[in-house]
């Protein structure tokens, strides 16, 4: 997959919703019900965080879920890579980029999106065909402003921005130009993970996928 073709599926899965909800499944019993909480409302393009001993599996599991795209995220190495491909993954994440992760991505035909933090970044990825990209981490790298003054000089990438943003701050970034969706855990918290209340989750689902863009 070229990464031209690779952010062309990027920027279909982003405008799936306003909202992309970044997962970590402690349980795997938990992924399934809480896909189908999440696309039940509104808001089907998941992103598995590879960060747990039973993250792969999760995939699986939410891959048969229907009207799900699943991705796999904190993707580091190529062999990470060939593992969320295997597991199902329809896309990939990364914090950042190495030629040696996209390489991984484009041999395997996983669209990834590349994590940048700086208009270096954002040309370095774009030099390579990447005209979508991650904005990672969002509010540490100064939010909304930042990512709106980088759309200055490179206004043909698009973003999603993803870590600190919730539903206050969400609005901030889908305003801009630049920004296709946002990246976010607040739709799937813990607690209610936890307790198995797929209906609270499948309300904080709504009220994300009715964000205006």
């Amino acid at each position: 997959m070229t990464p031209q073709a690779a952010s062309e599926r990027a920027r279909e899965i982003c405008l799936l919703a306003p909202v992309v909800p970044v997962l970590v499944i402690h349980d795997l019993a938990q992924a399934r019900p809480l896909a189908q909480a999440l696309v039940a409302g509104g808001l089907p393009a998941l992103e598995v965080t590879l960060r747990t001993p039973v993250a792969l599996d999760a995939i699986a599991e939410m891959a048969q879920v229907a009207g799900g795209v699943v991705g796999a995220g904190t993707l580091l190495t190529p062999a990470d890579v060939q593992a969320a491909k295997a597991a199902g993954a329809k896309f990939g994440v990364s914090p950042g980029a190495t030629d040696v992760l996209l390489d991984a991505c484009e041999a395997a035909d996983l669209p990834l999106l590349p994590g940048a933090a700086t208009s270096t970044e954002v040309m370095r990825l774009l030099e390579r065909g990447y005209s979508v990209q991650k904005f990672f981490p969002a509010e540490a790298n100064g939010g909304a402003p930042a990512l709106k003054s980088i759309g200055g000089p490179l206004p043909q990438v698009s973003f999603c921005p993803t870590g600190g943003v919730s539903l206050a701050n969400a609005p901030s970034y889908l305003s801009l130009a630049n920004t296709l969706c946002v990246g976010g855990s607040w739709v799937a918290p813990q607690n209610l993970i936890d307790a198995g209340d797929w209906d609270g989750i499948t309300e904080l689902a709504r009220q994300a996928a009715a964000l205006a863009r």
